[in-house]
C-alpha cells in the first residue's frame, strides 16, 4: 500500500506490452497474451494485462501527425488497433474481456497535456478552464519533447484535468497505470495524479516509471503517492544492466515495503523486440544466457521488485514458462519483506541478498556470480545473517531440501548465475 490506501500489499505481477511490441501492440494481440495468461500463469500469480506507451497512435510512438483525442484533450485507443474503442467506448470493452479472463487491466500514460489539445484550446471538462490556462509554458514531459506540456498545478483547471482523465480510466475499468516521464521527479504532478485516483471511485495501483540511476530523492514522498516506482532507466537484454541493477536496489532497499515497491523494471526474457527502436532491436530470444535468466528472476524475487514480463506470450518456451511457474521462487517475491543485500565478496565477485519470510527467523537467500567465466563458491556465515547457529537449508530452484547445516551455507555457483535458497533455524 502507498500510505493512503491499501493496495499493492505484495509486488504486483504481470505482463506488460513494451519489450515485445514496443509502442504498436493490437488489440487482437493483447487479447491473445491476456488468453495465455489466464491459462497459464494467473494461477501462479500473474495478474495485471497491461498496455505500454503510444495506444493513442497508429504509428511509432514518437509519431504525432495521427493521435485520437476527445474535445477536452484526452488521448483515446486508435480505432485502427483497437476498434473495440468506437463509438466513443474507449478501453471499456478491452479491459471487460480482460476482467472475464479472471485478470486486471492496465494501461500506460504520462503526465501533461499534448500540444495539440492547447494548440485546439480545448474545454477541461469540470473546469472554466482551457487547456492553454493550465500549462507550465515550454515545459515539456521530457520524454516527448514538443509534444506533452507538464501542467501549473496553481492554476484553476489543473487539477481538473487530471481529476478528468482519471475519471475516464476509471470508467474503462483501469487497475493498474504506469505514469512515465514525470522529469525526473515532480511532486506536484505525482500529487496531482495520486489525489485524481483516489476521486476516481475505483482501486488503481500507481506505478511511476521516472527512473535514472543516479536519481535519489523523494522517497518518503514516493511511499505516500504510489505503490511502485522504477529505480532504473529501461532494462534490456544487456548482462551489464542486470548486473547495475544490484546497485540500484541496494541504493534504494531501506524504502521497499507492503504497498511500496522498488521497481527494477520488465522481466526482458522471452521473445522480445519485434517492433523496437534499432537499439533495442531486433525481434529475437532474450540475449541472456540461461545462467542470467535465473539470476534476474532471483534478484527481483529476492528483492521483491514487482514482476512485469516483457516477452511476447504467444511465443512462450517451455524454459522460459519454468522460470516463471516456480511457485517455491514466486513465495520469495510475494511473501518475502525487508530486502537488502547481505555482502558482497570482491574477491569472487560474488554478492548475497537476503529477505525475511513470514515463518520465525525464516530467510530467503539469493547468491550470485558476477564472473562470467568461473563458477565461483560464495558462503554465507549465519551469523551475519541474524541466524542460529544450525539451519536447514532448501533450494528453492530445484525444489530439494539440502539438509542440516551449521555455521555457514556455501554453495556453487556458475558464471552469472544465481542460486536462492529457504533457510530454516532447526
Amino acid at each position: 500500500m502507498s500510505t493512503r490506501n491499501q493496495l499493492a500489499q505484495r509486488p504486483p505481477m504481470g505482463w506488460n506490452s513494451y519489450d515485445a511490441f514496443g509502442g504498436q501492440v493490437t488489440e487482437g494481440e493483447t487479447k491473445a497474451c491476456a488468453d495465455y495468461m489466464a491459462e497459464h500463469l494467473l494461477r501462479h500469480g500473474w495478474e495485471y494485462c497491461v498496455i505500454d506507451i503510444a495506444w493513442h497512435s497508429n504509428k511509432s510512438m514518437d509519431d504525432w501527425s495521427n493521435r485520437e483525442m476527445d474535445d477536452h484533450g484526452r488521448l483515446l485507443p486508435h480505432l485502427e488497433r483497437f476498434p473495440s474503442a468506437a463509438n466513443g467506448h474507449g478501453f471499456k470493452p478491452l479491459a471487460d474481456y480482460v476482467h472475464k479472463l479472471g485478470l486486471k487491466f492496465g494501461i500506460h500514460m504520462m503526465p501533461g497535456i499534448t500540444q495539440k489539445a492547447v494548440e485546439n484550446n480545448c474545454a477541461i471538462l469540470g473546469s472554466k478552464a482551457r487547456a492553454v490556462d493550465i500549462i507550465l509554458p515550454d515545459s515539456f514531459n521530457p520524454l516527448w519533447p514538443g509534444k506533452l506540456l507538464f501542467l501549473d498545478m496553481r492554476k484553476n483547471g489543473a487539477q481538473a484535468y487530471y481529476d478528468s482523465l482519471l475519471q475516464q480510466y476509471a470508467d474503462w475499468g483501469v487497475d493498474f497505470i504506469k505514469a512515465d516521464g514525470v522529469g525526473g521527479y515532480l511532486p506536484d504532478q505525482v500529487e496531482a495524479l495520486d489525489t485524481a485516483r483516489n476521486k476516481c471511485g475505483r482501486d488503481i495501483v500507481l506505478s511511476l516509471s521516472a527512473g535514472c540511476p543516479d536519481y535519489f530523492m523523494w522517497p518518503e514522498h514516493r511511499k505516500i503517492h504510489c505503490e511502485m516506482w522504477r529505480v532504473s532507466e529501461d532494462l534490456w537484454d544487456r548482462w551489464p544492466q542486470v548486473e547495475m541493477m544490484f546497485y540500484n536496489l541496494r541504493a534504494w532497499q531501506d524504502h521497499a515495503g507492503r504497498g511500496h515497491w522498488l521497481d527494477a523494471d520488465m522481466l526482458p526474457l522471452g521473445r522480445i523486440g519485434d517492433r523496437q527502436h534499432t537499439d533495442n532491436a531486433p525481434d529475437r530470444d532474450t540475449k541472456l544466457n540461461r545462467n542470467e535468466q535465473r539470476t534476474v528472476i532471483t534478484l527481483w524475487c529476492v528483492a521483491q521488485s514487482p514482476l512485469m514480463f516483457g516477452g511476447d506470450l504467444r511465443r512462450m518456451d517451455d524454459w522460459t514458462l519454468s522460470l516463471l511457474t516456480n511457485d517455491e521462487v514466486l513465495a520469495v517475491n510475494q511473501q518475502g519483506i525487508h530486502a537488502r543485500e547481505l555482502f558482497r565478496d570482491c574477491s569472487v565477485r560474488g554478492v548475497a541478498w537476503m529477505c525475511d519470510l513470514p515463518e520465525p527467523e525464516t530467510r530467503a537467500i539469493g547468491l550470485f556470480n558476477f564472473s562470467d567465466k568461473t563458477p565461483n563458491t560464495v558462503t554465507v556465515p549465519f551469523s551475519e545473517a541474524h541466524l542460529p547457529e544450525s539451519c536447514r537449508i532448501r533450494d528453492l530452484w530445484t525444489h530439494r531440501d539440502l539438509g542440516m547445516f551449521k555455521g555457514r551455507f556455501a554453495a556453487e555457483i556458475a558464471p552469472h548465475g544465481a542460486g536462492l535458497y529457504r533457510v530454516t533455524p532447526a
